[in-house]
């Protein structure tokens, strides 16, 4: 038996407090990750919270784990103990499903949440399906790369599952968490970039990699943007006038929205989407052959999230901070 040091809140909306919890024998496919840092995401808060319905408690989030192995399953091949690893929103997937087997693990209906029904990485070892769990390639900082394991493969899967080109010209609505790493996972493809956000964020957003900006607050200038993208994509979780946003796009455009956006869209067929044969699309992170790509491709071009540091025994400050909106861009908590 191992005993597990955490960070668990009790209720929702409740502070974190330590606690231990005992994790059983390793089975054959699983892999254990002494955890050195963890992101915080909105999701995180969203499920502190119980926002979507589906928390227990106590509750020890964390999805964005960078770690190093400690045990390993008999079944386990990929990676050895000592090696250091990632782990994302998901901890774990069927295997056997259509959507498995096809590569698409992502979108496997039995997929295990990292932080739903199970403890996540707010803690000094977290546990998971070993076919969830990545190697960290060389010339990545450690310390720095856990927000791509959710926000950076969140924004990262489109480009290639909407196989983007590297003449496209994409923009990016909403430059936080998840906007300032489109911007720079797609300038690093190779596109052409606009970011759609406040004039206050202008010289942030261009510094990330947009190539320029348009006011997203200002009509006539979403107005002036017709038909001038391939794909945008949209990081925000409010509400927007999306039928001027379908405007923007070229015809065969798409508006893919990996921001989770709860009420209705109020999205008119005609005249944009029809007669342009335009799309709108939305997806969840990525699967681990993605992801792998994902850290290969942020190591070559030296993409990195912005992020802010707290210890792991400050959770409740990091959590504060996100509260308030001030958070530029990312959280990570660093183990004590």
């Amino acid at each position: 038996m191992t005993t597990v040091k955490a960070y668990a809140a009790k209720q929702p909306k409740g502070p974190f407090e330590p606690f231990e919890y005992e994790l059983g024998d390793i089975a054959p496919d699983e892999v254990d990750i002494a955890v050195e840092s963890c992101g915080i995401c909105h999701s995180d808060l969203s499920m502190l919270d119980d926002e979507w319905g589906m928390a227990q408690y106590p509750l020890v989030p964390g999805h964005e784990v960078i770690g190093k192995v400690s045990a390993i399953g008999d079944h386990v091949t990929h990676v050895a103990v000592g090696d250091r690893v990632g782990l994302g929103w998901h901890a774990g997937y069927c295997m056997i499903c259509d959507q498995c087997m096809g590569g698409d693990h992502n979108l496997c209906p039995d997929a295990q949440a990292t932080i739903a029904g199970r403890h996540g990485g707010f803690a000094d070892t977290v546990r998971a399906k070993g076919a969830s769990v990545v190697k960290i390639p060389e010339g990545l900082e450690p310390a720095e790369a856990g927000p791509l394991l959710c926000g950076g493969i969140a924004v990262f899967n489109p480009l290639m599952q909407l196989d983007l080109k590297p003449t496209a010209s994409v923009g990016v609505i909403g430059i936080g968490g998840l906007g300032h790493l489109a911007l720079k996972f797609a300038n690093a493809w190779g596109c052409h970039v606009t970011a759609l956000t406040s004039d206050s964020k202008r010289d942030e957003a261009l510094q990330m990699g947009a190539h320029d900006t348009v006011n997203s607050r200002d009509a006539d200038a979403i107005a002036a943007a017709a038909g001038r993208f391939d794909l945008v994509i949209s990081t925000v979780n409010v509400q927007m006038d999306w039928n001027a946003i379908l405007a923007t796009l070229k015809p065969r455009g798409v508006l893919h929205m990996p921001g989770a956006v709860t009420e209705p869209l109020g999205i008119n067929v005609l005249p944009h989407m029809m007669f342009n044969q335009l799309s709108l699309s939305s997806s969840p992170v990525g699967p681990p052959v993605v992801i792998r790509k994902m850290l290969d491709f942020a190591a070559r071009h030296n993409v990195a999230p912005v992020n802010e540091h707290f210890p792991m025994s400050k959770v409740n400050d990091a959590f504060e901070h996100l509260r308030s909106g001030k958070a530029r861009y990312r959280i990570v908590l660093d183990r004590d």
